[in-house]
């Protein structure tokens, strides 16, 4: 069931969000050579805290951390360890988010470890401008299929894969609410878009096939070829204009 938002409640999110768009930035900061993942969480951690809010991932469904921490071929649910040190060149993908008064935030952006390839940086950037061509798509009578549709054309026209397992989601008093958002539709096709939806848009995007495994861990998401991913993903909240994009800060 898709809820929709009250404006006193999408101005709680945009706190939410906020503080989740400030403790993804502290993270980014954070990523450096010689930096452990356990310590870029706990960066964000502190700063979430800090701000009278929880992390919106911590013991979620198990899960171990504040942020899901994935580098290089990592997709997604990288679980951060103190033995897992960051080197030059790696590209980090850190998603996190914190709960505020009852709302959710959720974002995540992939960040560069030194200096990186021009093949790591080509896919990076096109993921991060796929998500705002989609985002651009993101407005009220469009439907979620002119999202994916945008989204897709923009990165498979590019050379690159767009993992379908996973996908973005509705946000609000849950982390996870209907409805699910794939980076892949046709346009026309699926949910039609409602002012007061808020809703989290997220693509995945591969530099070779866009088939993915689950480690042994139960929780990371890693390319099936070993190639790199990046990610990219901001809450948003659909109005009667342009989306309102409620992770900034």
């Amino acid at each position: 069931m898709i809820v929709l938002k009250t404006r006193r409640e999408i101005e709680i999110m945009r706190e939410a969000g906020r503080i989740s768009a400030m403790a993804l930035k502290l993270a980014g900061q954070a990523v450096q050579p010689g930096v452990s993942t356990a310590e870029i969480d706990k960066v964000a951690a502190d700063y979430i805290k800090s701000q009278g809010a929880t992390a919106a991932f911590l013991n979620y469904n198990g899960f171990p951390a504040t942020a899901c921490i994935s580098v290089n071929n990592e997709v997604i649910h990288g679980i951060p360890d103190k033995k897992h040190i960051l080197r030059e060149g790696d590209i980090v993908s850190i998603d996190l988010g914190a709960v505020y008064n009852g709302f959710y935030g959720d974002n995540a952006y992939t960040f560069y470890c030194g200096k990186v390839s021009p093949e790591a940086e080509r896919l990076c950037n096109t993921t991060r401008e796929a998500l705002y061509v989609g985002l651009t798509k993101a407005v009220a009578g469009n439907r979620l299929g002119d999202v994916g549709a945008a989204i897709e054309q923009y990165c498979v026209s590019r050379g690159y894969g767009v993992v379908r397992d996973y996908t973005g989601h509705g946000v609000g008093t849950h982390l996870h609410e209907d409805p699910s958002i794939p980076n892949y539709g046709k346009p026309g096709k699926g949910t039609r878009l409602l002012p007061g939806m808020t809703v989290a848009i997220e693509p995945m995007i591969t530099e070779g096939t866009e088939t993915v495994n689950v480690l042994k861990n139960g929780w990371t998401v890693v390319t099936a070829d070993g190639k790199l991913s990046a990610h990219f993903e901001h809450s948003v909240a659909i109005t009667d204009g342009e989306c309102l994009i409620l992770t900034q800060c």
